[in-house]
């Protein structure tokens, strides 16, 4: 990954720890799934609520925690808010993949902003904060089953 590319990634992430999109009150919500990282503290309540169609009608989670957990529940929740529950859980599958990856290959397009984290992925103590929301989505959407 070139430089220019890891800075914009980085900004990328601070930008969305500082402005986090998808944060609200998970209580509303239909589904809800606390995840905790003992490793370091931090903690995230995912709430979803699934439309009749299959599709992702409310997504909303409060947290605290690292710039990278922030962030990373706040790029999902832009990306998946809207998406049919199929959809989100191969994003998790692919988003998992890559942080699995130790930072090799080229992320799939699919995962837009949430590309930005394939960096982590070099630092194995960080991939669990990177994941927290995304296994918190995952057991919502599976919960809506």
């Amino acid at each position: 990954m070139s430089a220019e590319l890891e800075e914009l990634y980085r900004e990328l992430i601070l930008d969305h720890s500082r402005h986090p999109q998808g944060k609200g009150d998970p209580s509303a919500a239909a589904h809800q799934h606390h995840e905790l990282n003992p490793s370091c503290g931090d903690e995230i309540t995912m709430g979803v609520t699934v439309a009749p169609d299959g599709s992702i009608e409310r997504l909303v989670w409060e947290g605290q925690g690292c710039s990278i957990s922030m962030a990373s529940a706040s790029v999902m929740a832009d990306l998946l808010k809207g998406a049919q529950k199929t959809e989100a859980l191969a994003r998790v599958d692919e988003f998992r993949t890559m942080l699995r990856s130790r930072g090799e290959g080229e992320p799939p397009e699919s995962l837009e902003d949430a590309a930005a984290f394939q960096g982590v992925a070099k630092y194995v103590m960080r991939v669990k904060c990177a994941m927290l929301g995304w296994v918190a989505l995952e057991a919502c959407v599976r919960q809506s089953d």
